[in-house]
């Protein structure tokens, strides 16, 4: 039987289970896409599902025919999955809480499709992992040395063109006004949603897997980066005319034109390597 035929014969219990999950997690997506919502580290999070759609558009003609073997190691991963739920619910873990959700739907693919549907399925699977935000303390380990180091390359590169400036921590001083490099200057924000885009930039092109990791991993330099020229340009502005200068419509301006100058960057990076590489036949 085909995976086409399994969906047909199945759609009532496929059905069934749809119900079920959404009364699982009734109090934990929604409080999610607020989140995304909300916040702008996780503003991607709207365009990840429609991205793994995609990806299962894209594999539909070969996933169709593939032969359906169920296996019964899908339980296993299904019971853990709701083992996650229930632990991360009552420690109020919303990490793992939310995940289960992808663990689950890799189990239930195992359980009643078997290894060769999940495979192609993978990929569209796997990729709605980069919807659920990280945990803030993971947040904030990565931010806090991120701020540091974004702060001694801007603060460098600012005294080799002859600024007057120091630094102590991630505050610059200048003569006649200080800045902080906050989280949102870091990177990490840059880098959170330049992960997600790279990933999906990675498997739209026709490449090896290493240069996909390659152009998934290169997001990360250029996070940082493009956020250490945003701090040099807001330090020559307030050396120049004020802190003023460097906040409201700049701020924001510069926080988009940033995120916009590292996707073009992502961009030319892959093209690069497809074209030194050459494409995959």
């Amino acid at each position: 039987m085909t995976f086409s035929e399994s969906l047909k014969q199945y759609r009532l219990q496929l059905l069934l289970v749809l119900p079920l999950l959404a009364w699982m997690y009734y109090g934990i997506v929604p409080k999610m896409v607020n989140d995304w919502y909300t916040d702008e580290n996780y503003s991607h999070g709207f365009l990840v599902p429609i991205i793994a759609g995609y990806f299962l558009w894209q594999r539909w003609p070969d996933l169709k025919d593939r032969l359906v073997k169920p296996d019964g190691m899908g339980l296993v991963v299904i019971l853990w999955g709701v083992m996650q739920l229930l632990v991360s619910w009552l420690g109020t873990e919303y990490f793992t809480m939310r995940s289960s959700l992808v663990v689950l739907l890799i189990g239930m693919t195992l359980f009643w499709f078997g290894r060769e549907v999940l495979k192609g399925m993978a990929l569209p699977l796997g990729y709605l992992i980069f919807m659920v935000p990280i945990p803030y303390i993971v947040y904030d380990m990565l931010a806090f040395p991120l701020k540091l180091f974004v702060t001694k390359v801007s603060v460098a590169f600012l005294k080799l063109v002859g600024v007057v400036v120091m630094r102590e921590g991630n505050i610059i001083m200048f003569p006649t006004t200080t800045l902080e490099v906050a989280d949102a200057c870091s990177g990490i924000r840059s880098l959170i949603s330049l992960l997600a885009i790279a990933a999906a930039y990675s498997f739209l092109m026709k490449t090896t897997s290493v240069r996909r990791w390659i152009i998934i991993f290169s997001a990360i330099p250029i996070a940082v980066a493009t956020n250490s020229l945003r701090v040099i340009v807001t330090g020559v502005l307030a050396q120049w005319w004020g802190a003023k200068a460097a906040e409201g419509f700049f701020h924001e301006f510069a926080g988009m034109a940033v995120f916009v100058l590292a996707m073009a960057m992502l961009v030319a990076f892959g093209e690069l390597l497809r074209r030194v590489g050459g494409a995959k036949q």
